[in-house]
């Protein structure tokens, strides 16, 4: 433990750099020798095909690519096709849709029906009238059965 602590210590002083890795060799068992047998280099065909690949502007798919879709041939094609039609359909139809669905003028009617029905009872309790009027379709107008008519049966109202 102390000796960690004494690396750790050397460590934040930038003079003792040289110690730092030599401490941690013996301490952790790090080795930080280079490894020349992990590195290869890409020969200079596989290097000539992507700038012909790139030059021809034809598409090199990724082996792991997964397709949208919309392409099975190009991931190029397949990708750009989903970002149009995912913008076509997410910003023009639902936030323009939702736009001007929000905004369009009243074509039914509904509203001005509720403020003429609230102009009405304004007017008819200036006028002293009662809110809703009894006879609202005129009696004459209409024949209403008789007593005999009717015989027993029992008329709620």
């Amino acid at each position: 433990m102390a000796t960690i602590t004494r690396v750790c210590r050397s460590a934040l002083r930038p003079h003792n750099s040289r110690l730092i890795g030599a401490n941690l060799t013996r301490i952790a068992g790090i080795s930080t020798s280079k490894k020349n047998k992990d590195t290869i280099s890409l020969s200079d065909e596989v290097i000539q095909k992507e700038k012909v690949d790139t030059q021809e502007n034809t598409a090199v798919t990724n082996k792991n690519w997964i397709s949208w879709g919309f392409s099975y041939e190009s991931e190029v094609k397949d990708n750009t096709t989903m970002h149009m039609t995912f913008f076509a359909s997410v910003t023009l139809c639902i936030v323009t849709g939702g736009f001007v669905w929000a905004y369009m003028p009243d074509f039914r009617m509904i509203d001005w029906a509720q403020r003429e029905a609230y102009l009405q009872l304004r007017q008819r309790e200036a006028e002293g009238l009662p809110l809703i009027d009894p006879n609202v379709v005129d009696p004459e107008k209409f024949e209403l059965p008789e007593d005999e008519e009717l015989g027993g049966v029992e008329i709620i109202i």
